[in-house]
């Protein structure tokens, strides 16, 4: 019937009989049947005989997307080109054709391309308000990805005035002025958004670096989870809930989602973890999220995990449906609430047991994730009210590679633009992690350790050039701020020894930053707060045998710091030859020993799970903490900092009226204190 409908169209198109409306509805009922390459043909024959007709631009467009859907990038380009060339004023095809130039590497292309469809369009009204905001959207978040963020800021104020409610573009507002370390970053709300609706729509993730305050946090990534996947909108045909764990004595299935196992610092962590996993504990399956990748992480992973499924490009229906079909046991999100994360596929509860791990330092406010791996310091027992997961540890949380490449070569200070004899103070931790109370702090060390400097990374040359004048205006000379140039990860670790000592940043402090210093025999001296993110160096330290370089507050890290560089340098000898001596039986890098505990860790949550205990998110009342978060000023105060944190929410709880946030009287006089944040449920 298909074939028929094809053959009687084409009849009609070269009796010059069918119209453009009819040959919408064939291509559309024959690409519904499964004929895309017949509805390809189709077009192309009406093009071919119609090409001075005033909508075949719109002919190429549909032809283009057929083309894209059979993987023909080429001719898909072409088409769009054509449709461009029939009118140049059709901005769906500047947005296409900018992606697809991107897909092939042409990212200077694509942003011309999308800066010309800005540029052509007319008076901004109905769908042109679509067209305009979708290109403003590419257009920042290309120019975000190749560090051009004052131009990326630009486009998303552009977007921001035609949508002040766009939750995602404010949320990339937020994240591209703290990556410029533009202080203080909640009073440069856009225009018509208040500064609390503003910090409000922060991505969790960037509250993770703008302030210590995980009560915040918790409510903060609850209102993202109900705003990115509502109840309604969640089908429960894949519920697993109550399926059998491990049936028969089988080995544990255990996925892992994730779209950073690559070169990225996630990839880095995790590549040797699958290498070391039991295949006689664990079936391994990776669900890989990420970009297109085959460098050697991805290779190396790939390698070592039984089953690799590229999810990238199916929906969230399709991906969960794949993993229920595996019959996966535990299901682990490795990428929380980070870039490219699936939280679509958790919230349909494709495996019975779901766990936060690695990826995000934080709670995901979620009722689909039942757990949360961490360790001691991390979460210490006292915190566990500022998780939805029930929280399971490790003895360190973090895996670690023992097979880093390292370049054979260690610079010399001078091929690094370093002094020779100074004090090299080092942070390599990404700009929007340094917030104004961290470069307060490093800037009174270098004022009282004089022959220093401080060597960061190379942001660009806007960030670079505001770091230095605001270390200028507390005193410093602004050549005392050294930017090392980005390069290959080998290459970077093996200039990590020019560095004497590693200054941390808080809230959001280094993570695998952190371990290649420590790798290659760099001390730190951390802040730890409250939140998971401002405690992971803490919790490496440890790991690595340093405890007594974890600051109870920023005094003590400010003179410790000052000490080491100045009148403590044996300890600081110390130190190094330690961290070198240690490499090979410290916790911190003992990745076997890690497989172990964590393979354990699945059993124990097994267990739990076939006694009836699986854990049940509770997420009551956490309006009221994101509320009062967003309310706080923590541009100005830094709320981690404060010796009774809990006793500001209770302030401000009782400004709010208890009764209006609760729906436990008896609770009332006291809604923080320690209670856990997760419940059992019985399977039926």
């Amino acid at each position: 019937m298909d074939q028929n409908l094809f053959v009687a169209a084409l009849q009609r198109v070269t009796a010059g009989e069918l119209s453009f409306t009819d040959l919408i509805a064939a291509a559309q009922q024959l690409t519904a049947a499964g004929q895309t390459d017949a509805a390809r043909q189709l077009y192309q024959v009406w093009i071919a005989m119609n090409g001075e007709h005033p909508l075949v631009f719109i002919a190429h467009f549909n032809c283009s997307t057929l083309l894209q859907q059979q993987g023909d990038e080429t001719g898909a380009e072409i088409a769009l080109r054509s449709a461009l060339a029939a009118n140049p004023d059709f901005t769906p095809a500047h947005i296409n054709l900018g992606s697809a130039l991107e897909r092939r590497g042409a990212v200077k292309d694509a942003v011309e391309q999308w800066r010309a469809g800005l540029e052509k369009m007319a008076a901004v009204t109905g769908d042109a308000v679509e067209y305009k905001t979708t290109l403003l959207k590419q257009l920042s978040r290309v120019l975000t990805d190749s560090s051009q963020h004052e131009a990326a800021e630009a486009a998303l104020l552009q977007c921001l005035d035609l949508r002040p409610e766009a939750r995602d573009v404010l949320e990339q507002f937020a994240a591209v002025r703290l990556v410029q370390c533009k202080w203080p970053i909640a009073a440069g709300a856009p225009p018509r958004v208040s500064k609390r609706d503003f910090i409000a729509h922060f991505h969790p993730l960037s509250v993770c670096a703008y302030a210590d305050d995980p009560l915040m946090q918790l409510g903060v990534a609850r209102a993202y989870v109900q705003a990115m996947t509502p109840a309604a909108a969640i089908p429960t045909a894949m519920d697993r809930r109550n399926a059998a764990v491990a049936p028969n004595n089988r080995r544990l299935r255990i996925g892992y989602v994730s779209s950073d196992l690559r070169a990225h610092a996630v990839g880095y962590l995790m590549a040797n973890l699958f290498e070391a996993h039991d295949p006689k504990a664990a079936e391994v399956f990776v669900y890989y999220a990420g970009i297109p990748s085959d460098d050697v992480i991805t290779r190396r992973v790939k390698a070592a995990a039984e089953h690799w499924t590229d999810i990238r490009t199916v929906s969230d229906d399709q991906a969960a449906q794949r993993i229920a079909e595996d019959k996966i046991d535990i299901l682990v999100d490795v990428n929380g609430h980070t870039r490219d994360a699936r939280l679509g596929v958790f919230a349909r509860r494709p495996a019975p047991i779901q766990v936060n791990w690695l990826g995000y330092p934080g709670t995901m406010g979620s009722p689909y994730h039942q757990f949360i791996v961490a360790d001691d310091w991390t979460i210490p027992k006292d915190a566990e009210i500022y998780y939805s997961e029930q929280v399971l540890r490790l003895p360190c949380y973090q895996p670690n590679d023992r097979k880093r490449v390292v370049a054979p070569t260690t610079p010399t200070r001078a091929e690094a633009r370093l002094p020779e004899n100074a004090f090299v103070f080092c942070c390599f931790n990404a700009a929007h992690k340094i917030t104004r109370f961290s470069f307060e702090r490093w800037m009174e060390i270098l004022c009282r350790t004089p022959d220093s400097v401080l060597w960061l990374l190379d942001y660009n040359t806007e960030t670079n050039a505001r770091l230095r004048a605001e270390a200028q205006s507390r005193g410093v000379e602004p050549s005392r701020l050294v930017f090392a140039p980005k390069i290959a990860n080998a290459h970077h670790l093996a200039r990590y020894p020019l560095a004497d000592l590693f200054l941390d940043t808080v809230p959001y402090g280094a993570h695998t930053t952190a371990s290649d210093a420590l790798w290659m025999g760099v001390p730190l001296v951390t802040l730890s707060g409250r939140c998971f993110a401002s405690r992971v160096c803490g919790s490496l330290l440890r790991a690595a045998g340093l405890p007594e370089l974890i600051c109870s507050s920023a005094d003590v890290f400010v003179e410790r710091a000052v000490a080491l560089a100045t009148t403590d340098r044996a300890a600081l000898y110390s130190y190094r030859q330690r961290l070198i001596a240690n490499r090979d039986t410290c916790t911190l890098f003992d990745i076997d020993g890690l497989a172990r505990n964590l393979e354990q860790l699945y059993r124990e949550m097994a267990a739990l799970y076939e006694r009836g205990e699986i854990p049940q998110p509770n997420l009551a009342n956490l309006d009221a903490y994101f509320d009062i978060g967003a309310r706080l000023d923590h541009d100005e105060i830094e709320i981690g900092a404060l010796a009774d944190y809990h006793g500001l929410y209770r302030q401000k709880l009782q400004q709010q009226h208890f009764a209006r946030i609760t729906r436990h009287p008896k609770r009332q006089g006291d809604n923080l204190r320690a209670q856990r944040r997760w419940q059992f449920v019985v399977r039926r």
